[in-house]
């Protein structure tokens, strides 16, 4: 009886899910605002003003720029870009194969030979339009 009766008078457990178990956590949040609002209301205050010609000139690690940024660029840059993006996650494609090549039998093989030849018909549709070619 006695047992029973100290089960009972215990505390109820708190909801772990309720509003005020996030109250550190907005605390913690609120705080970080203000610290990073003052911090950079004391530089801007505190920091030196002076605007001259070269601070005020775009940076390039270290280059000088010269001419528009808006110029055409060749396309050829793109076109290799892409393709190479298309080809190289192509072959990642062949890993689960090679993990599970025994699993996956003779069918898993023929898959694979498909995947290769649309692969290398792809290739030599590219070769055959000129994608790789340089010269204009």
């Amino acid at each position: 009886m006695i047992s029973w009766f100290l089960l009972q008078a215990k505390a109820p457990i708190a909801d772990v899910n309720s509003a005020v178990s996030y109250l550190p956590i907005a605390i913690q949040l609120i705080f970080a605002i203000i610290f990073i609002g003052a911090m950079m209301a004391v530089t801007h205050w505190l920091g030196p003003k002076r605007k001259t010609s070269d601070k005020l000139e775009n940076f390039a690690s270290g280059i000088e720029s010269h001419g528009d940024a808006r110029q055409p660029m060749a396309i050829k840059y793109f076109l290799v870009a892409i393709l190479f993006v298309l080809f190289d996650v192509e072959v990642i494609f062949f890993y689960p194969y090679a993990i599970n090549f025994r699993s996956l039998g003779w069918e898993g093989f023929g898959a694979v030979l498909m995947f290769v030849a649309f692969f290398l018909a792809g290739f030599f549709y590219i070769i055959k339009k000129g994608a790789l070619n340089w010269e204009d």
